[in-house]
């Protein structure tokens, strides 16, 4: 046993180590060469504030914020999306699944449109908004605890509801600002300032510690709570404080940067096949989360035509083939209803 556990965390280090090289590998390449190409080494010179002025406001107040973006939202994305399906012991049970995302989208379009409000104001309705939806389906889906499968479906009800929301809303509204709504809607990391970039930063560099400390018992949750709690887990403490970090990720990065759709979904999975095992993959998850998103944002700009398109089109576009691919797979198995 300690063989085996030895061998499955060097897998793990292994895995994280060449994530987070290919990750470097991508931001590299999207800093230097999206778009008219500058050398590593002026793009040093940008950041260290010398070269000339072009390639400093081309670097550092384009590119840089624009990666970084992509980056701390893919890694939000993806641990977010790992620990609710993790924790629920369901692959659909995604923050962009469930509801949460579709919470933090009508506040954010509700609060724009009807508020007239912006910036920071936008974001802080964005992150309420996942927050009051993850309280709602909560305390639906809540029958003496909590299971995967009543979460998930209470929460796919919650998310139509809210998406119905978000429709009226956007009917009501101008031509012009329905269509700023609904791009931001798709996912964009288009005109990301450093001005998203500070608060994104700080919440990451709290959340990310907070999960780690709440996902110590996420191996005895997985057991089911009956046996989480003969193991001396305090079950429902535990999933609330797992829940809270993942509900919280998703209301800033879908703040920051729009529902990216997907990301939380697949990054889970690929994480655990790049690992061989089912078990808990959260820093994996992260990096591929990060991974998916820059690679998304590259094809989005320069792989779909003259025109640039939002990332979450992206990823919609790999993430809506994988989600069928589960239903119907989860049919064949006589598990879909």
């Amino acid at each position: 046993m300690r063989a085996a556990r030895r061998a499955g965390r060097g897998r793990e280090v292994l895995v994280c180590a060449l994530l987070s090289v290919v990750l470097v590998a991508v931001f590299a390449g999207t800093v230097c060469f999206s778009g008219r190409s500058v050398a590593p080494g002026e793009v040093l010179q940008a950041i260290g504030g010398g070269g000339n002025r072009a390639t400093y406001y081309l670097v550092v107040e384009l590119r840089l914020p624009r990666a970084l973006t992509g980056v701390l939202i893919g890694l939000s994305f993806g641990l977010a999306g790992a620990v609710f399906q993790t924790l629920l012991r369901n692959p659909l049970a995604s923050p962009d699944v469930i509801g949460i995302s579709a919470g933090a989208s009508a506040a954010a379009v509700v609060a724009s449109v009807t508020l007239g409000v912006g910036g920071a104001a936008m974001s802080l309705s964005a992150l309420g908004g996942a927050l009051l939806a993850a309280t709602l389906i909560y305390l639906l889906a809540w029958r003496r605890g909590v299971t995967g499968q009543r979460l998930v479906l209470i929460g796919v009800g919650v998310a139509a509801a809210l998406t119905s929301v978000v429709s009226h809303t956007m009917t009501r509204s101008s031509a012009v600002v329905a269509q700023e709504a609904r791009v931001w809607l798709t996912g964009s990391l288009n005109g990301r300032t450093w001005e998203q970039v500070g608060p994104l930063l700080i919440a990451v560099a709290v959340l990310f510690p907070l999960t780690a400390l709440a996902a110590r018992p996420l191996g005895a949750l997985q057991l089911g709570d009956d046996a989480a709690s003969g193991l001396g887990t305090r079950v429902e403490r535990s999933r609330l404080a797992l829940i809270g970090c993942a509900v919280a990720l998703t209301g800033t990065a879908t703040a920051a940067a729009g529902p990216v759709g997907f990301v939380a979904f697949v990054s889970g999975p690929i994480a655990r096949q790049l690992l061989g095992r089912s078990t808990p993959a959260l820093v994996p998850s992260a990096l591929v989360g990060a991974v998916i998103v820059l690679v998304a944002d590259l094809v989005a700009q320069h792989g779909l035509g003259p025109n640039q398109f939002p990332v979450g089109l992206v990823t919609s576009m790999i993430g809506a083939p994988y989600l069928l691919w589960l239903l119907a797979r989860a049919n064949r198995g006589g598990r879909g209803g």
